[in-house]
């Protein structure tokens, strides 16, 4: 064997022991388990759990203290013959109808002003969602003070100016529209600032083009903003809805658990609430969650379809393409 052959001799490898990985993703990952362990466990206690207890109670009977029982179907029997419970679902309505449109409408044109170049934006900013923060204590004190029947300051106006008082807090309807303008007056600056985060995402380039083609205000905003701010709009539309039918708050501060004068302003919420925490009749009161609950969904998909049918059928009218004949 020459020297050249013993320098390249062959080399043995040998296999060295190489520690077997764990196929126990628990205890590799524990310290990020252990981490979000929290989370899980207070909503299994108290999100999962009252929502599946609540399932089982609406199928029961049961005063808060006494032994269950179990009735199948008799809670959800007598909520369809129930007129109480279908004055409030009216009630809910129309309080929602005459709240949500006025108050999204005049949001979109408030955001709207508050995209233009003008001054103290930011303090409009501000002063706009100060509503949708301050306590709904303090909003029942002066709601209160302003639609009293005999020393409200409407209705000290209305006599001034040589009217007849206006039953504010006792008449059906003006209960209506005391309610609505306690919701449009606290959430409108709420969608205003909504719709004002999806105006600042349209490319100013379309403002721009619209302008030199000789846009007005108004064309400007019906052709471009809100073709635009479709899904801001849905979003907020669907938001409202479910706050709409779920509405309480308003109503108990002002009127109590009863609803006011022949129940006019009991909502669906608060008939539950009175169910519930007034009868105690809580099984009674879980189907009635549960009806609000299919109904919100029902009214989430219709005003799904009929937004997205509205833009399947006008596929080509995008406001990109709409931008050099707003002038038309």
């Amino acid at each position: 064997m020459t020297t050249t052959e013993q320098a390249i001799a062959p080399v043995t490898v040998t296999d060295t022991p190489t520690t077997p990985r764990s196929r126990n993703p628990l205890k590799k990952f524990w310290p990020q388990y252990l981490s979000v362990a929290p989370f899980y466990i207070l909503f299994l206690i108290f999100g999962l759990f009252p929502l599946v207890f609540s399932i089982y109670l609406s199928f029961t009977q049961w005063d808060g203290m006494g032994q269950m029982k179990f009735v199948g179907l008799a809670q959800y029997q007598y909520l369809v013959a129930d007129t109480r419970f279908w004055n409030a679902v009216s009630n809910t309505f129309i309080i929602w109808f005459m709240s949500t449109i006025p108050m999204l409408i005049l949001a979109l044109v408030m955001a709207f002003l508050l995209h233009q170049n003008i001054r103290f934006k930011g303090f409009y900013r501000v002063a706009f969602f100060i509503p949708n923060v301050t306590s709904m204590v303090a909003m029942a004190i002066v709601f209160g003070s302003v639609f009293s029947d005999s020393f409200g300051l409407i209705n000290s106006a209305i006599t001034a100016l040589g009217g007849t008082e206006v039953g504010w807090l006792s008449d059906p309807w003006a209960i209506k529209v005391t309610i609505s303008v306690m919701v449009i007056w606290r959430y409108t600056g709420y969608n205003a600032i909504i719709y004002l985060a999806g105006l600042q995402a349209i490319p100013t380039e379309l403002y721009e083009s619209a302008r030199v083609d000789g846009a007005s205000m108004f064309q400007i905003f019906s052709r471009i903003t809100v073709p635009m701010l479709r899904p801001v709009i849905l979003f907020t539309v669907i938001t409202s809805t479910i706050g709409g039918l779920s509405l309480f708050t308003e109503p108990q501060v002002l009127l109590g658990d009863s609803g006011g004068s022949g129940e006019a302003g009991m909502t669906i919420v608060l008939y539950q609430y009175y169910q519930a925490f007034t009868q105690f009749d809580f099984g009674y009161g879980a189907a009635i969650a549960w009806a609000l609950f299919i109904i919100a969904v029902l009214f989430a998909i219709i005003n799904w379809r009929l937004v997205s049918e509205r833009d399947t059928t006008k596929p080509g009218r995008s406001a990109r393409r709409r931008s050099p004949e707003v002038a038309k």
